[in-house]
C-alpha cells in the first residue's frame, strides 16, 4: 500500500508540475471551452484521455511500444494545436458531435501517455509490482486532471456568469493563447 500512495502521488504531482506544463496545456484546451453545466462530458472527454494514455504507457512500460522521445515531444504540442484549431473553429457553435470529441481525446491520450513512459520507467526500475504501480501513477494522473479541469470551470464560470465574458470570446482567448504557446512548443521541438 505505501507503493501505490507514492506513485499515486507522483502521478499528481507530475501532471501538475508547471516545469511539464504541455499536459497542462492540453487539458485546458480540451475542458477549457465547457461550462461547469457540461461537467458530465467533461469527465467522459478526460476519461476517455485517460484511457488512451494509460494504454501506451502501460504498453511502453512493458516494452511492447518503443517510439523516439524527440517524436512524441514534438506531437504533443501538435495535439494541442489541434484541438485548440477546432476549438476556434467550433467557437460559435455548441460542439454537436460530441463523439468525435471523445475519439479525439482518446487519440491524443495515446500520444500523451508516451511522453510519460520514460519518467515512470526509471522511478519503477526493476519493480516486482509494476501493475499495481501503474495503475496508482494512472490513478494520480486523473486525479492531477480533475483538478486542472475544475480550476478551469471555476475560472470559466468566474469570467461567464461573473464578469459577463461572452462564452465564445472566453473561448477564442483561451483557444489562441494556448494555440500561440503549443505552436511554439512545437517548432521549437521539430525533431
Amino acid at each position: 500500500m505505501q507503493d501505490f500512495s507514492l506513485f499515486f502521488e507522483l502521478g499528481w504531482k507530475h501532471i501538475l508540475d508547471w516545469q511539464g506544463y504541455d499536459h497542462i496545456l492540453f487539458v485546458t484546451a480540451l475542458c477549457g471551452t465547457y461550462l461547469i453545466k457540461d461537467w458530465k462530458k467533461i469527465l467522459i472527454l478526460v476519461t476517455a484521455f485517460t484511457v488512451g494514455h494509460s494504454l501506451t504507457l502501460a504498453l511502453s512500460v512493458f516494452n511492447k511500444v518503443l517510439i523516439s522521445s524527440s517524436w512524441i515531444e514534438f506531437l504533443i504540442p501538435i495535439t494541442i494545436v489541434i484541438t485548440c484549431i477546432i476549438n476556434i473553429k467550433n467557437r460559435q457553435t455548441i460542439r454537436k458531435n460530441i463523439q468525435s470529441s471523445y475519439w479525439l481525446a482518446l487519440i491524443f491520450g495515446l500520444i500523451h501517455g508516451l511522453g510519460f513512459s520514460n519518467y515512470l520507467k526509471s522511478l519503477m526500475g526493476k519493480s516486482n509490482n509494476v501493475v499495481a504501480e501503474l495503475l496508482a501513477f494512472n490513478l494520480g494522473l486523473e486525479f492531477g486532471q480533475i483538478i486542472i479541469v475544475f480550476s478551469i470551470l471555476v475560472l470559466s464560470f468566474l469570467l461567464v456568469n461573473m464578469v459577463r465574458v461572452q462564452k465564445r470570446e472566453w473561448n477564442l482567448f483561451i483557444s489562441s493563447a494556448i494555440f500561440g504557446i503549443s505552436l511554439i512548443m512545437a517548432i521549437e521541438r521539430i525533431p
